[in-house]
């Protein structure tokens, strides 16, 4: 790889209240490294400083709001005393570097497991709707039921209290996460909301949970640490799909930018390949969406293309494969150094190798 003449990507750009150095950022990856209860480890704690630079910006995994929002094993979460606690060290490492971290609100919905929550609890989702296929551990989905709108509201509080967590854990904000087939997501796809209550049927019903979040989690720690995770018709995972998904998501960026418009960022997920290497997956929404957006998908490109969409659309782009493999990414692409591809086999394991073994450039 040469060193990009295209310098947009490592320009500043501002996200809420925070000034980045540059545009290059780790995505937020499920890896599975904490403990069995969820608490963080000094393996975290590694693995998160070896990718934190100076005015960079780190997305911490998604981690479970409550005992009963949990979805593969050993999988963090931020309700408990000792998580956030655990949490705290690694923030304060990425601060040390003069880095800057949100951390990933999440609540897994139907692709739970009924083992990992404290009572046995079934999983819930917006209908009473299995999701098809296995997860990434290859386990089979379990049959969800469907929430009561108490228990949503509760949730609701859930996220609230979770945001506030995550200050207390000293990261600089948080984005919730409304993507890929989970909780929120789940009411948002038609494939899997089938309700007739104030949560179902029509567009503005079935992203109310959603904005719902949102509100509660601005009026808890501020508009400028919050931020949003999308996948405009489920991506595709999870068996999550939407009717029309330019119109749902098209309604979502409406609500974000009349009520909501000092949100940090939005950040628009999709998976791409050869074929649709050159879709902007963010452009149908970028005439009514006014804030930064982080664009995603981009460890299957390679980095060339990840330069040239930064330069066309001014976004910052969050980085997955790429970003564990090369722990100093944003140091390679600025110097031209070549980058490396990461190890799937070892992505949901439990061990160090293909998680805190990669070196960087320079130590090589």
């Amino acid at each position: 790889m040469t060193a990009p003449t295209n310098k947009a990507i490592l320009s500043p750009i501002k996200i809420g209240n925070i000034l980045l150095d540059h545009r290059v950022v780790l995505a937020p990856l499920t890896r599975l490294r904490a403990t069995v209860d969820g608490v963080p480890t000094d393996m975290m704690l590694e693995y998160y400083t070896q990718r934190a630079s100076k005015g960079g910006f780190l997305l911490a995994e998604s981690v479970a709001i409550s005992p009963t929002a949990r979805g593969y094993p050993q999988g963090p979460g931020i309700f408990s005393k000792d998580q956030i606690a655990g949490w705290k060290k690694i923030t304060d490492s990425i601060h040390q570097k003069g880095g800057y971290t949100f951390v990933q609100l999440w609540h897994s919905g139907r692709t739970g497991k009924q083992s990992l929550h404290p009572n046995g609890e079934q999983v819930v989702s917006a209908s009473a709707i299995t999701a098809a296929g296995k997860d990434i551990i290859d386990d089979p989905f379990e049959d969800p039921r469907a929430l009561e709108i108490f228990e949503i509201k509760s949730i609701v509080k859930d996220f609230a209290q979770a945001a506030l967590n995550a200050i207390e854990a000293g990261f600089d904000g948080v984005e919730i996460h409304s993507a890929f087939g989970y909780l929120l997501d789940q009411f948002i796809c038609t494939s899997s909301n089938q309700r007739t209550d104030e949560y179902g049927s029509s567009v503005a019903n079935r992203l109310r949970f959603t904005l719902e979040v949102v509100e509660a989690i601005t009026n808890a720690i501020g508009p400028e640490r919050t931020a949003i995770r999308v996948s405009p018709g489920g991506g595709g995972f999870h068996s999550a799909t939407e009717e029309h998904p330019v119109e749902t998501c098209s309604y979502l960026m409406t609500q974000l930018q009349k009520d909501h418009s000092k949100l940090a960022y939005v950040h628009f997920m999709d998976t791409r390949s050869e074929e649709n290497i050159g879709t902007d997956f963010a452009g149908p929404y970028r005439s009514i969406w006014k804030g930064p957006i982080i664009s995603s998908g981009f460890s299957s490109c390679g980095v060339e293309h990840a330069i040239e969409y930064a330069e066309n659309t001014g976004d910052l782009i969050a980085f997955g494969r790429l970003f564990i493999g090369n722990p100093d990414l944003p140091e390679r692409i600025r110097q031209g150094y070549p980058v490396v591809r990461s190890d799937y086999s070892t992505f949901y394991t439990h061990e160090t190798e293909g998680y805190t073994n990669y070196p960087s450039y320079v130590t090589k």
